[in-house]
């Protein structure tokens, strides 16, 4: 992890313009550190509940926090110093247009200061969408997932088979008297509609999961098999298509720019440009396959 440095010098300029108190010398670095360590904290917790496929991305996203609040907090103290308050200065003179403009500022960091906040919603959320079959823990993953949703469906069919039998869930597998009787509760929406502690819309939603895990596993075996063919591409006039298997993707590579009509084809088949992979592509799918011999006409 990186710090970046924090203007001491226009913080103190910022404090005395602003306050009757003294500044503690190294007061804003602390600050924007703890920041920064709690961020990195949080980076941490992530890491340990997922694959370490998206540890480089997480590292990423906490340099760009670091990076950017850093900026931040710089300019903040550089607007904060452009303007005395006149609580420190008086009113004798007052520059009142400097003042709206320093006021101005404040609103457009306070923008600024929301965006970076929001990177840390986005290091909450690395991992917890679909796996991305390119990772190479995808398999593992994908299992642990399966297993997950099945043995919640066994769990709520076991409470509804017991409840069935006793008549309440006191009793069963580790649940508490209190959480029992919230369950059972007449007017609780299960039992009200069903009659029963997990009703058929809870247990089709699980069944469902199992059944989108299922095809995700199918997926990640096609990509496998794809991988290990001989040869992955297709030559036409003009370029070829690419099966990239390594990062899921069908990619067509032409030797040309493409014309008008046909980069507005491939957008509206799904298809994106790539500047890194200089190739216009889309998810790896055998619609993918069919989309690309449509607009290329093969």
């Amino acid at each position: 992890m990186q710090y970046y440095e924090i203007n001491e010098q226009t913080a103190r300029c910022a404090n005395n313009v602003n306050s009757m108190s003294d500044y503690r010398p190294g007061s804003a670095t602390e600050e924007y550190r703890a920041a920064v360590d709690k961020a990195s904290a949080l980076v941490q917790a992530r890491k340990a509940k997922i694959s370490p496929y998206y540890h480089d991305k997480l590292d990423a996203l906490l340099d760009r926090y670091a990076r950017r609040l850093a900026d931040y907090y710089n300019a903040y103290y550089r607007n904060e110093s452009a303007c005395p308050s006149i609580l420190v200065c008086g009113g004798s003179n007052f520059p009142v247009r400097k003042k709206q403009k320093q006021n101005a500022r404040r609103d457009s960091l306070w923008q600024e200061y929301k965006e970076i906040d929001a990177i840390l919603d986005k290091i909450r959320s690395v991992g917890t969408g679909a796996v991305d079959l390119t990772d190479p823990h995808a398999c593992e993953l994908l299992q642990d997932r399966l297993q997950q949703e099945q043995n919640a469906l066994d769990y709520c069919k076991a409470a509804n088979a017991y409840y069935r039998k006793h008549k309440t869930l006191r009793g069963y597998a580790s649940l508490t008297d209190e959480q029992a009787d919230a369950i059972t509760d007449p007017e609780a929406f299960s039992i009200k509609l069903y009659g029963k502690p997990y009703g058929d819309f809870e247990l089709s939603s699980l069944r469902g999961k199992i059944k989108r895990v299922q095809a995700r596993l199918a997926d990640l075996d096609k990509l496998q098999t794809a991988a290990q063919q001989p040869d992955n591409t297709t030559k036409f006039d003009g370029g070829e298509i690419v099966r990239n298997a390594e990062e899921n993707r069908l990619q067509i590579l032409f030797d040309e720019i493409p014309g008008a009509d046909t980069r507005d084809a491939l957008k509206s088949n799904g298809f994106r440009w790539s500047p890194r992979n200089k190739a216009w592509q889309r998810q790896l799918t055998q619609n993918a396959e069919y989309a690309a011999r449509r607009v290329l006409g093969l």
